[in-house]
């Protein structure tokens, strides 16, 4: 059996992690390395200037071959742990189940989603796994049963080339799901504020807050499968150029270099 990845943002000590573990331990050698503490929305975000730790803990028992407490982001749980844990590429990175949605633009400030990118970024075929409902106390059994056949078909057959799918649970009455949708990323942001407060020592801070508004009207996309009772799945390309627009530029009077 070859070896799988395990992160999160949540922390190690999150129940969602526990249930991913679970269920990738059934598919090989499981190593988990994940943040010390909640790391949610950190993104893409890298730690310099400081040092990391990594700590081995013994949370798992034996479904695990390892497991460690990283003081750091989400990627750098996995860049450390690719460099200092593995002497092969592992079959799998799977990052989660994230308490929250990452739909939508959601993905751009995810943690679970950039730890994920960042093994793809490897070479390596990647998982993001989150669920719409922020209940810690969720019952996971529907939402194992479904990683189960995914990450089982992952294996078996592979992921397209942009190695990185980013999969969302959503909340149902009796936690079913209807079935699977491959989407695309709905169009949709959040509109950030800032509630201007004072603390007991009479200095202003700010609590940002905003509202998330949702531009789509398409049927194709990963909010409309979620509210249908539907698990969304988008695969999710690193590369953000914007290769529609670049033939816009041929209006833009600029020289353009003859040479490479």
């Amino acid at each position: 059996m070859g070896h799988i990845l395990v992160t999160n943002d949540d922390g190690i000590h999150a129940n969602g992690i526990r249930a991913l573990v679970e269920v990738a331990s059934e598919f090989g050698k499981v190593i988990v390395a994940a943040p010390d503490r909640p790391q949610s929305a950190k993104s893409n975000a890298i730690t310099i200037g400081k040092p990391l730790r990594m700590k081995k803990v013994s949370l798992f028992g034996d479904l695990v071959a390892g497991a460690y407490a990283v003081s750091g982001t989400p990627v750098d749980c996995v860049s450390l742990a690719m460099d200092q844990l593995f002497t092969e590429a592992p079959l799998l990175c799977l990052s989660g189940v994230n308490h929250g949605s990452n739909s939508s633009i959601n993905v751009i400030y995810s943690g679970t989603m950039s730890a994920a990118m960042q093994a793809a970024l490897a070479g390596i075929e990647s998982i993001g796994f989150s669920n719409v409902a922020f209940d810690e106390e969720v019952d996971f059994t529907h939402i194992k049963a479904a990683m189960r056949k995914i990450i089982a078909m992952a294996l078996d057959k592979g992921l397209p080339k942009s190695k990185l799918l980013n999969i969302n649970f959503p909340t149902t009455e009796d936690g079913s799901f209807k079935g699977i949708k491959f989407c695309r990323q709905a169009d949709a942001q959040w509109t950030q504020k800032f509630v201007s407060r004072t603390d007991p020592h009479g200095r202003k801070y700010y609590w940002l807050t905003g509202d998330f508004l949702v531009h789509d009207k398409g049927t194709d996309t990963d909010l409309h499968a979620l509210k249908q009772g539907y698990i969304s799945v988008v695969p999710v390309m690193t590369d953000l150029t914007a290769h529609d627009d670049l033939e816009f530029f041929d209006a833009w009077e600029l020289e353009k270099s003859k040479s490479v």
